[in-house]
């Protein structure tokens, strides 16, 4: 196989690997029953005019796993962070009691798992759908190698290597859900 069909293959694997670790980083998100500081990855906060990522106004920990424990650096920020982590929509109640943000994280019920598992099929439906794409970008780019004279048998191997590719990607996308789903329906 040529150096241009290796590297368009790579790139493809790139994008796709990128895919995954965007999947992970979601599916960290979507809580599971224990309190984890991930549950606020996207909660941002107006700090002097400017939309700040929580992590970098505050110190979020976790004692125990029923509660979220943020710690504001200026303490004027506690009304703000308690109004964004409510406009995050998160389904938590932060309290404050001038010090810090207690958010009590409540068990799941039956429902609200239900409700998780699908958000989490939608991400790993994103996922594969972004999968494809990646792989429809690469079959363009062997055709378009092919125009350039590249052998049509190298182009014919590239072609069955990006789908080869694209199917492992979907699988352990598959396999990250499955293992995701145990995790959010285990009680």
């Amino acid at each position: 196989m040529t150096e241009e069909c290796q590297f368009c293959l790579e790139k493809a694997k790139e994008g796709m690997n990128n895919a995954i670790i965007h999947l992970e980083r979601e599916f960290q998100k979507i809580r599971a029953g224990k309190a984890s500081p991930d549950m606020l990855e996207g909660v941002k906060v107006e700090y002097y005019g400017t939309l700040m990522p929580l992590n970098q106004v505050a110190n979020i920990t976790t004692p125990d796993p029923r509660q979220i424990i943020v710690q504001p650096w200026d303490k004027s920020l506690l009304e703000t962070i308690d109004k964004a982590i409510m406009a995050a929509n998160l389904g938590f109640n932060p309290i404050n009691n001038g010090e810090v943000l207690r958010v009590i994280v409540p068990a799941l019920t039956e429902e609200r798992r239900k409700v998780l598992v699908k958000q989490a099929h939608n991400e790993a439906e994103n996922t594969r759908i972004g999968i494809r794409n990646i792989r429809r970008i690469a079959n363009e780019e062997a055709k378009k190698l092919k125009d350039e004279g590249t052998a049509e048998d190298d182009i014919n191997k590239l072609e069955d290597l990006i789908q080869k590719t694209t199917n492992d990607f979907i699988a352990s996308v598959d396999k990250l859900l499955q293992a995701k789903e145990t995790d959010i329906m285990t009680v």
